[in-house]
């Protein structure tokens, strides 16, 4: 199967994804370390957050997989999707049952999905990368061997 012509996110996106991924993970995180609440109420949202950013990053891994011809199994793919709406809803159950004003819910979920989707732009960001790189490093003709220092 031939592979597309992949085009190198701009240096502006690049840049603009980490820092919604940071600007997402740190309030989230600042916001934690900032509430008055127990450890373990703490603990679980802070791995609800890890979970979320991990299945996410998983499902756009599975699904670009799928898209450029590479084998995804159907029990992995499904997992990966199951992940993240268990995410989504382990941090929605919490915020609802938590005593918390409705501002600092709104805060949580809003710093979640923001760093949700920041995780999914960078992981695009580094694989499309990845993949112009490679591509620049191709000998143009197939008859011509890569040389040594390129």
């Amino acid at each position: 199967m031939e592979r597309k012509q992949s085009q190198q996110p701009s240096a502006a996106f690049i840049g603009a994804s980490w820092v919604a991924l940071l600007a997402g993970i740190s309030a989230y995180l600042i916001g934690l370390g900032n509430a008055e609440m127990q450890l373990n109420e703490k603990g679980y949202y802070f791995t609800v957050l890890m979970f979320g950013l991990f299945a996410a990053i998983s499902v756009q891994k599975a699904v670009r997989d799928q898209l450029e011809g590479i084998p995804v199994t159907n029990i992995y793919y499904g997992l990966a999707w199951f992940s993240t709406i268990l995410a989504v809803i382990l941090l929605t159950v919490g915020l609802w049952n938590a005593d918390l004003t409705k501002s600092e819910k709104g805060f949580y979920a809003m710093s979640f999905v923001l760093s949700i989707f920041a995780a999914i732009a960078v992981q695009k960001n580094t694989r499309d990368m990845k993949i112009a790189k490679d591509q620049e490093n191709q000998p143009k003709d197939k008859s011509d061997p890569p040389l040594p220092w390129s």
